[in-house]
């Protein structure tokens, strides 16, 4: 039995389209697992390790599993962020910025350091400079 070339054409279309539902796509890593519009606290360096993903304040990083574990943020969000060094807005605050420099590592002193998330402040007293940069 012979196709046609447009029965060939179909089947070919077919069978591409069955292998490439069966290719997993590529999973976010790192950083890129934020979404946009969300803060998002990690409990490994650049991103990695669990993450907790923030629309708005969290007053005890507990509930979320992420009290005094986070290493890195990105802040995808428009507002300034202050991370509390302890539970309920209390202690010392850090700042997270909007935009391109509100990622990355925090200095070795402030891993595994904060317990709350403040979105648009009015924050604390500084805990002094929050981030790091390669």
């Amino acid at each position: 039995m012979r196709l046609s070339p447009s029965a060939a054409a179909a089947a070919f279309t077919a069978a591409v389209a069955v292998l490439s539902a069966a290719v997993p796509a590529h999973a976010a890593n790192g950083y890129d697992r934020c979404p946009d519009g969300y803060y998002c606290m990690f409990a490994g360096l650049d991103g990695t390790g669990d993450m907790i993903t923030l629309r708005g304040s969290m007053p005890d990083l507990a509930a979320l599993g992420m009290n005094d574990r986070a290493k890195s943020d990105w802040n995808r969000t428009p507002s300034t962020i202050y991370l509390w060094s302890d539970a309920h807005y209390t202690g010392c605050t850090a700042v997270t910025s909007a935009g391109p420099t509100g990622k990355g590592n925090f200095f070795p002193t402030y891993q595994d350091f904060f317990s709350a998330v403040q979105f648009d402040g009015p924050g604390g007293p500084s805990c002094g400079a929050s981030r790091s940069r390669p």
